[in-house]
């Protein structure tokens, strides 16, 4: 198989797909395995970080609170509801965005090794990795003793600078390609450090705040709401974990 040439980075809550994963697979998990008691844990977490947020904390504060809300559950069994999560939700018109969806199909087509970097977590993002035919996936990884999830991250969430840091980690093994031929694709402003890093940065969406750091970056408009994006996870509690 030849080697790629150039990468494609991409954040994938409302870049790659119309709603927030984070979000959405914490009320589908805890409601549908703990049924109410659940679902008012999943709301607690929801405010909790809500709060975080609106007092001024970094989304990197938001993410690992979003983590603690995960203590005590069993990864084996987090993974395979994630795999439930994705048949459910990818089933829904709408899950992708149709313009990314199709940017990152195209970059395939050329030879490009599309990844995924998020900070949501592998039980949500490896299914999505497994359909579109990423190669790889950076994203926060809960930690996990036992078999069972601590509530803590294992190293830095990846948001922000972490994005920036897990492309350079990723780029080395990679010393044949040089980061300013690549291409990244974002929608929010944590998302800025992994933009700066490549050559050809991609604005998904309105992000005016992107595009005044980013004057020359191409812009992939969405269009209007999803079936997705406005059934599953599109609550403003649910901003600013990931």
């Amino acid at each position: 198989m030849p080697r790629p040439s150039r990468l494609a980075f991409s954040d994938v809550d409302e870049t790659l797909i119309s709603g927030k994963s984070l979000f959405d697979f914490l009320d589908f998990y805890f409601s549908g395995r703990h049924g109410a008691e659940g679902a008012r844990h999943a709301a607690e977490a929801r405010r909790r970080i809500a709060a975080l947020m609106a007092g001024g904390s970094p989304r990197e504060a938001g993410n690992r609170l979003y983590y603690e809300a995960w203590q005590g559950e069993p990864l084996a069994t987090v993974t395979d509801w994630g795999a439930r999560w994705f048949a459910q939700r990818s089933a829904t018109p709408g899950f992708y965005v149709p313009a990314t969806f199709a940017a990152l199909r195209a970059h395939q087509e050329d030879g490009d090794h599309v990844v995924l970097v998020s900070g949501s977590f592998a039980a949500v993002l490896d299914p999505i990795a497994a359909d579109i035919g990423a190669r790889h996936v950076l994203c926060t990884r809960p930690e996990a003793r036992d078999g069972v999830l601590t509530g803590a991250v294992a190293g830095e969430p990846c948001i922000g600078e972490g994005k920036r840091r897990a492309v350079r980690d990723l780029a080395r093994h990679y010393p044949h390609i040089d980061l300013a031929d690549c291409h990244g694709y974002g929608d929010h402003h944590s998302d800025l450090p992994m933009l700066t890093e490549v050559g050809h940065p991609v604005v998904v969406g309105d992000g005016r705040d992107l595009l005044a750091e980013l004057p020359g970056a191409r812009v992939l408009p969405v269009g209007g709401p999803s079936v997705y994006a406005t059934a599953h996870g599109d609550s403003t509690s649910g901003r600013g974990a990931g």
